[in-house]
């Protein structure tokens, strides 16, 4: 009798560690945690809407969503790390505007290919910021008095060939006036650039609405022009560029959530799935407008395809400046 328990005990054993590893490779995804990197400091807008966005995830997913923040090498650190992870859908990224800028700055080969787009969930176009007591009524105004005076206005709201920096300059070349005739002031962000905007340091910040928002709903500064095809709907009053010098010109930052190259598409399939349901919650709906951050969404080649046009715009503007390497 002992025997036969023994033989049907060692039996049972070997058949439950036949069938072990394939119980294990049907676990359902996910059935760990999840890393999701920002490029960025914490604090700052890219970190707070990743946040809020992995705090919503991982009710979808049932599963913890980390943020784990990857500073460094004006955003190259952060946007390596997530290019450079296994693609089996536990490390994810929340990739910004600056992937279309920094390889043709030549700090990196990265760039848009090298990851799985997921879904884009945030942009901000630019506006042109100036000072409340500016004696610009209206865009023109302020383009023919740089025509008139070049070298005389200032601009500032970024680095040296950051996205701000990128907006007017390209704006400028689209209205064949010289990017050079708008001097840049390199600062830390658009919050200092701003500052120096209210002091006189600067005539000109052209930095998106949701930065800009307390100065402006305070009446310390007032925009001339917002940089896409439609009005800001938290400002209805400021035109388009087109509607204020007939010159399409759109540019402005955003944030989108990626994985690295070669994820599976089971995988790709449910985190979009999750995404969408994250992007349509009113409690992002709610977050994002509180900050004043705009949304927009698109997925999969969609976003790819959103990713490569900006890229290409990008690239287009620095060579113009002669910031391209």
């Amino acid at each position: 009798m002992i025997g036969r328990r023994l033989f049907c005990s060692l039996a049972a054993g070997a058949v439950a560690a036949v069938f072990m590893p394939a119980a294990v490779a049907l676990a359902e995804y996910p059935d760990r945690p999840i890393t999701l990197i920002v490029p960025w400091g914490a604090g700052g807008g890219t970190d707070s809407t990743a946040r809020i966005i992995g705090s919503i995830l991982q009710k979808e997913l049932g599963q913890p969503v980390n943020v784990v923040n990857r500073t460094g090498g004006s955003g190259v650190v952060g946007h390596s790390a997530i290019a450079d992870a296994d693609p089996d859908g536990y490390t994810l990224g929340i990739a910004t505007v600056e992937i279309g800028m920094m390889h043709w700055q030549g700090l990196t080969e990265l760039t848009y290919a090298d990851y799985t787009p997921l879904t884009l969930m945030n942009e901000d176009p630019g506006a042109v910021q100036v000072s409340a007591d500016a004696p610009w009524a209206d865009l023109p105004a302020l383009i023919e008095d740089i025509k008139a005076n070049p070298g005389k206005y200032k601009a500032s709201g970024t680095g040296q060939g950051g996205i701000w920096h990128l907006a007017i300059a390209g704006l400028l070349s689209k209205l064949g006036v010289d990017p050079s005739s708008v001097p840049w002031v390199p600062s830390n962000g658009a919050a200092p650039g701003l500052q120096d905007l209210v002091a006189g340091g600067v005539s000109i910040v052209p930095c998106s609405i949701p930065e800009a928002r307390s100065l402006l709903s305070a009446g310390r500064v007032k925009s001339l022009a917002v940089m896409s095809e439609e009005r800001n709907a938290a400002f209805p009053d400021i035109p388009t560029t087109k509607e204020a010098v007939g010159v399409s010109w759109t540019l402005g930052a955003w944030r989108g959530i990626v994985a690295p190259k070669g994820l599976p598409e089971a995988e790709s399939a449910k985190l979009i799935a999750a995404l969408q349901k994250v992007y349509d919650s009113e409690e992002y709906k709610s977050f994002m407008a509180k900050q004043g951050f705009g949304v927009r969404w698109a997925s999969g080649q969609e976003f790819a395809d959103f990713m490569k046009a900006s890229d290409e715009t990008l690239g287009e503007v620095m060579k113009e400046v002669g910031l391209a390497k």
